[in-house]
């Protein structure tokens, strides 16, 4: 698969004419996305000036761009950047000109603000460059998939988004070092994780002391120039990474969108995402035949085929083949009448790709802070998530996702006693007093 965005030359060209395109705006440092550069005079009061005076600079900018002057009145609040990050108006106009077919080329304007909004200075501005990475890498890599798969003469050029994302993904290289990101696994062999005897005995004194095993979370980053076709889902993956560790600052709508494309990206609509979901809560179960229920009971095919005998064991099997799951969902690739209009489109997942989006889902499903309307999109992202890994013989998305869904499962079931007894003790239901029984004896 070729990039969409064309040779490399044209790309650094891009690129080029990006940095170029505000040189009042200071490169970020890449130690870290929220730290500051200190003023060139010392004074937090210069530097605390200059923090909104860019702020108002970049609103000011895209209320021209956008031809929207209501967005001008952002920037006379207290905490321009802020109210730029938090202003639902912003998102939803960015998300429209975003979303329109011909954005995301080199030369379109909004890709040209949110790429030097990202290369501030101000950790605010740089937020809200992140909050649209989302929507930015949903996009991406649905017309890139698109782009390959249908007969067109010349793919659109994406050289906009991608200036975007390998922005983020430069910063991330700077921020690491040429340093690979390394998990320490304690040794596992002691009784405990935490237990370290203090004073070796001599049977275990000559044994060296056990050292935690450390694995590598991820290799070294190397810096690119362009998006090539094989380095496409780990620049994405990084910038997704970074949008993670950004996360709680990040708006709802963020991880709204978020959700909505990695559904989108799993697109697996057979029943099998369901497969943990107990049958009250099971769509695929209320709406399925009562021959499929009938055939999924194991004592009402236990009892059919010593009726049937030889014949009906064998039609028996034949239903069950492999696609049966232990919830009574036939997994044949599609549940009917599941197609919905989605907002991306099927792309290839590896694992480099789903990390992020996992740790992302986990945080949408368990962070106590996000509303419902984030944790039911999490929930139902994850389980396309877990029904592709499935199909595509993942174990370690497999795993991943599964915990997640009992994570989820476990939460909402802990949540429903807490309802049940805060509406059964309100205040303001009164209790009626029994009447006495009266009881006739006859003498």
């Amino acid at each position: 698969m070729q990039a969409a965005a064309g040779s490399p030359s044209s790309f650094t060209t891009t690129i080029a004419s990006f940095a170029a395109a505000d040189p009042d705006d200071d490169c970020i440092s890449g130690s870290n996305l929220g730290g500051s550069s200190g003023a060139p005079g010392g004074s937090a009061i210069q530097s605390w000036w200059e923090s909104i005076s860019k702020a108002r600079s970049r609103i000011l900018s895209l209320a021209s761009l956008l031809s929207s002057p209501d967005l001008a009145l952002l920037a006379d609040s207290e905490r321009p950047a802020r109210s730029l990050l938090d202003s639902p108006t912003v998102s939803a106009v960015i998300s429209a000109a975003l979303s329109a077919p011909s954005s995301g080329s080199g030369d379109d304007p909004l890709c040209h603000w949110l790429y030097d909004t990202f290369q501030s200075s101000d950790p605010d501005l740089c937020l809200v460059a992140l909050s649209f990475l989302p929507l930015l890498s949903g996009l991406y890599l649905s017309r890139v998939v698109v782009s390959s798969t249908t007969a067109a003469i010349k793919p659109p050029s994406l050289a906009g988004f991608e200036a975007v994302l390998l922005a983020v993904y430069d910063a991330e290289v700077k921020a690491r070092g040429g340093k690979p990101v390394l998990v320490s696994v304690p040794d596992l062999s002691l009784p405990s994780l935490y237990h370290y005897p203090r004073q070796p005995t001599s049977s275990s004194s000559a044994r060296t002391p056990p050292r935690p095993s450390v694995g590598v979370l991820s290799p070294p980053l190397e810096p690119q120039v362009a998006v090539k076709s094989t380095k496409r889902a780990c620049v994405v993956a990084v910038a997704l990474d970074s949008f993670y560790k950004n996360i709680s600052s990040m708006p709802s709508r963020s991880k709204l969108d978020l959700c909505e494309f990695v559904a989108a990206w799993a697109g697996q609509d057979c029943p099998c995402r369901y497969e943990f979901d107990d049958e009250d809560v099971n769509p695929s179960a209320l709406s399925s035949s009562p021959a499929a229920s009938a055939s999924s009971s194991p004592h009402i095919r236990i009892s059919s085929q010593e009726n049937r005998g030889i014949g009906g064991t064998t039609e028996e099997m034949r239903k069950l083949a492999i696609r049966e799951r232990p919830n009574g969902n036939h997994c044949n690739g599609e549940e009917e009448g599941s197609r919905v209009l989605r907002r991306g489109s099927r792309v290839p997942l590896p694992w480099e790709l789903l990390q992020p989006v996992l740790r992302i889902l986990g945080h949408c499903l368990l962070s106590p802070l996000n509303p419902q309307e984030v944790r039911d999109s999490a929930s139902m992202a994850v389980r396309y998530v877990y029904a592709r890994a499935s199909h595509d013989l993942m174990p370690q998305a497999i795993l991943a996702s599964r915990s997640l869904i009992k994570l989820d499962r476990s939460s909402r079931k802990a949540a429903k006693p807490e309802t049940t007894s805060a509406d059964a003790s309100k205040p303001n239901t009164p209790s009626k007093l029994k009447k006495p029984g009266i009881f006739l004896v006859s003498r």
